[in-house]
């Protein structure tokens, strides 16, 4: 490479994207939690801008995951749902990321970004389904959907599942976190001339809730289960903290674009011990589409073009990141996406949201068996409605079918005024069938 072509490189900006797992609506302090201490991810809020109406495509792990690295709705990423075990794969005919979609990494590739995904991938186990053949240069987690943060096994079937590439590796007894922590290190001091991406795929606040024993004694005041999440979202707040400072002594805060925000609201089951998170005034939780499960946290930060300590309350999505950091690191792509670049609205704070209507459908591509919503302006209309419940919490009421609101009114949406309001069913329940049969054409789904 000549030297004008690794000088031209050098000024295109490092793009770090951390996601965190389970990690509750307003569990930031910026965001509204008093009882928690994140200082780092506020600091990027404080450095950046916070969007207070930022969407997941989904309320589980892998169909958000798609959506982020491809740009598009889950299902148009060919992701209806969690990935099952491989050995249950072929029974739901869901492999992983078909090959055939275009990840936020080939395009960073095709810019000639260096690519690296450290933590979770949870988007298939095939060969061709790997972070290897999907964009990433190398990779360094976890396959499956959680670990134990000592041992590496996934608890499900009980496999150890730590991998540098396709190598399995071993490093029993030390915590997950402090090996990202190097692996990120390691990335960013990688210079080849050429800029980095890196998705730091964080399995943190998931359960099993394992924070540092320092943290845990900083929250004993706190309730179970809440201290053991508090406690493991400060520990994920303390390595975020370090990246951020280590890019300051390496001098590139200030071309390293950086994305947070959680992959979808925070866990009531079992293994989370019913709970911990808190999703604040918003109802639901991880797999349900009441705005608890898919309204999160989520901030960006880019000293040179994108301003400091303010706050974006328009309607976004996740997808929205894909054409963002292309349009920031001059990137091109030529894929019909859903997601539209961030960067009028973030320099007008008084812009439009840039959706008019939005979609989600969790399960599979039909709208019968699958959760669903359609939202237009502040009318949100929710298809088989699922709320996960804690031990012990009981529901007001038998769900149902339909569930309409207006978020500008009820926010909390604690009230179904589908019967109040049948024209707007109507209007909203015939956008999402045409929206579903064109995505199923799309997809090539029979009806």
């Amino acid at each position: 490479m000549g030297a004008s072509s690794t000088q031209k490189n050098q000024a295109k900006p490092n793009v770090i994207i951390i996601m965190t797992d389970d990690h509750g609506s307003i569990d930031l302090n910026s965001y509204g939690a008093r009882d928690l201490h994140t200082p780092n991810m506020d600091r990027l809020a404080k450095e950046g801008v916070r969007f207070t109406q930022f969407y997941a495509a989904a309320p589980i792990c892998s169909p958000s995951r798609a959506a982020l690295l491809t740009g598009k709705t889950n299902l148009r990423a060919g992701v209806p749902n969690n990935m099952p075990h491989p050995d249950n794969a072929a029974k739901t005919g869901q492999y992983g990321l078909p090959t055939e979609q275009v990840t936020m990494a080939e395009m960073l590739k095709g810019n000639e970004y260096r690519t690296a995904l450290i933590g979770k991938w949870h988007l298939g186990e095939r060969l061709q389904n790997l972070p290897n053949a999907q964009g990433f240069d190398y990779f360094f987690g976890h396959r499956n959907g959680f670990i134990d943060n000592y041992s590496h096994f996934y608890y499900g079937p009980g496999i150890h599942d730590l991998y540098r590439n396709a190598e399995e590796i071993y490093r029993p007894g030390e915590h997950f976190t402090d090996l990202m922590l190097k692996e990120v290190k390691s990335v960013i001091d990688n210079d080849a001339g050429s800029p980095f991406f890196i998705y730091w795929a964080f399995n943190s606040p998931h359960y099993p809730y394992q924070g540092a024993p320092r943290w845990l004694e900083h929250y004993k005041d706190l309730p179970t289960p809440r201290k053991e999440y508090a406690a493991f979202v400060s520990d994920t707040d303390e390595a975020i903290g370090k990246i951020l400072d280590y890019l300051d002594e390496k001098g590139l805060t200030e071309n390293t674009i950086i994305v947070f925000q959680s992959d979808n609201g925070h866990s009531k089951e079992r293994m989370a011990n019913w709970g911990g998170g808190n999703a604040g005034p918003y109802r639901g939780s991880k797999f349900s589409l009441f705005e608890g499960g898919i309204r999160l946290p989520a901030i960006i930060r880019y000293p040179k073009k994108i301003p400091a300590g303010e706050v974006r309350e328009q309607l976004v999505m996740q997808m929205d990141w894909f054409p963002t950091i292309a349009e920031l690191t001059g990137s091109k792509f030529k894929e019909s996406i859903d997601g539209k670049s961030l960067m009028p609205l973030i320099k007008d704070a008084n812009s439009k949201t840039l959706h008019d209507v939005v979609y989600w459908q969790i399960g599979n591509y039909r709208s019968e068996e699958s959760q669903w919503v359609v939202r237009k302006g502040s009318w949100k209309l929710i298809g088989n409605v699922t709320e996960p419940l804690a031990k012990g919490e009981s529901s007001a009421a038998e769900l149902p079918k339909l569930f309409l609101v207006n978020l500008e009114e009820d926010v909390s949406e604690k009230r179904n005024v589908a019967a109040e309001h049948p024209e707007r069913v109507e209007e909203l329940l015939q956008l999402h069938q045409a929206w579903i049969k064109k995505v199923r054409a799309e997809m090539k789904k029979p009806d």
